[in-house]
């Protein structure tokens, strides 16, 4: 195994918004999201150095929600978490080794259905049902954050955004990664 360091220019970022997921081996790329109320599940097969992100808007876990076959499905927790281990699965991981990094969940408009919180509770109760160990990850709060997520090794980074609801939603309008202050940043392995 080589120790050699990846050129910055050779490094990847792709960011995964809200109804998409990404499955990766290559160990140039680094899977980013924006996350208010969204959770992102980061999973990942440590012996087989491969790994995904997911971003979901809601749960989708009463019953009777129609998930359908369109793009729109994507957005809803059940789904989305659906895909994400299959498309682990398909690429070589193995289901007992999956492990689960957590993150957003946040509180972002107060007096209105905590949103954040149900979706926080439905990805908790997803990956214990489907027997995949949550090892890290940060969820609820009332705080944007944004997420990098290294596939192959399951690092993951989190840089909180700071309060006030306009600091979110300026970001999550952005496509491109934004740079951010290293104040609030936390970095879990």
């Amino acid at each position: 195994m080589s120790n050699t360091v990846t050129s910055p220019a050779r490094r990847r970022k792709i960011n995964i918004v809200q109804g998409e997921h990404h499955v990766a081996n290559d160990p140039d790329v680094m899977l980013t999201t924006i996350l208010g109320s969204c959770v992102a599940a980061c999973l990942y097969d440590p012996v087989a150095a491969l790994g995904g992100m997911n971003h979901f808007l809601l749960p989708g876990d009463r019953p009777g929600t129609d998930l359908g076959q369109g793009g729109g499905a994507m957005r809803y927790g059940a789904y989305s978490m659906e895909l994400l281990v299959n498309g682990l699965l398909r690429e070589g991981a193995q289901r007992h080794r999956l492990r689960a990094k957590l993150f957003g969940g946040a509180r972002m408009l107060k007096g209105l259905t905590d949103v954040g919180d149900a979706n926080a509770a439905f990805a908790e109760r997803f990956l214990r049902e489907e027997g995949i160990s949550v090892v890290g990850g940060s969820l609820r709060g009332d705080r944007g954050r944004r997420i990098q997520f290294w596939p192959t090794t399951g690092r993951a980074q989190q840089i909180e955004f700071g309060t006030g609801e306009d600091a979110i939603f300026n970001a999550e309008s952005r496509i491109a990664p934004v740079a951010l202050p290293a104040s609030g940043s936390l970095e879990l392995f």
